[in-house]
Formats: C-alpha cells, sequence, structure tokens
C-alpha cells in the first residue's frame, strides 16, 4: 500500500505563488505521480504530472506556463509550484500515484493511490 502525504496548501492573494509537496511511502520507475484538483460541487480535474523515472512533467491547459511539477527522487518527493495564482484556482489539491499510460493521463481512475488533500484557497 503506497501512502502520499500532501502538505503546503494555504490561502494566497491572487498573483501570489505556493508549493505544494507530496511524499511518497514507496516509488518505482513505473510510476506517474500527478495532482488533482476538486473545487467545491465539481469534480475531480487534472492538473499535472510527472515521470517518477525521468522527470518529464505534463500539464493541463489551464496551468501550463504558471505550475511546475517536479520530483526529487531522494527525498521521494513531488513538488507542484504554483505561481500567478488566480481565484480559479481554488480547490481541494490531491497527489496521486499510478501506472496510467500516456493517454490515460489526465484518468483519475488510472491511479491506484491518493493522498488525503490539502485545500488552496485564492483570494481576489
Amino acid at each position: 500500500q503506497v501512502q502520499l502525504l500532501e502538505a503546503g496548501g494555504g490561502l494566497v492573494q491572487a498573483g501570489g505563488s505556493l508549493t505544494l509537496s507530496c511524499v511518497v511511502s514507496e516509488t518505482s520507475n513505473s510510476y506517474k505521480l500527478a495532482w488533482f484538483r476538486q473545487a467545491p460541487g465539481q469534480g475531480r480535474e487534472f492538473v499535472a504530472a510527472v515521470n517518477w523515472n525521468d522527470g518529464r512533467a505534463y500539464y493541463a491547459d489551464s496551468v501550463k506556463g504558471r505550475f511546475t511539477n517536479s520530483r526529487d527522487r531522494a527525498k521521494k518527493t513531488v513538488f507542484l509550484q504554483m505561481n500567478a495564482l488566480r481565484p480559479e484556482d481554488t480547490a481541494v489539491y490531491y497527489c496521486a500515484a499510478g501506472r496510467p499510460i500516456l493517454s490515460a493521463l489526465r484518468d483519475e481512475s488510472m491511479y491506484y493511490w491518493w493522498g488525503q488533500g490539502t485545500q488552496v484557497t485564492v483570494s481576489s
């Protein structure tokens, strides 16, 4: 059972920055570590993912150019650096691990393990 623990959420003004972290109890070169978010009354939305093996990152169009997803293999930690935050980025952010193929990267059902989530609130 892989365990994921997120941290780093909080309240920030529009235009500000936050960095989320996710510590992973077990890793594998076959894993992709992803971030999803869920705003009140909405479904879970893909934000970004990173290959644990080579660090290649993938992004939703809504965050491309503003968010950076990276991993530190030695620390077994994934990071989501969020810049130029907007009120519409407000959501609970979840870290997830799985082995999705590239075409299914955005499908939450392809991820086996999930963190508990961390709240990000962006005020206007």
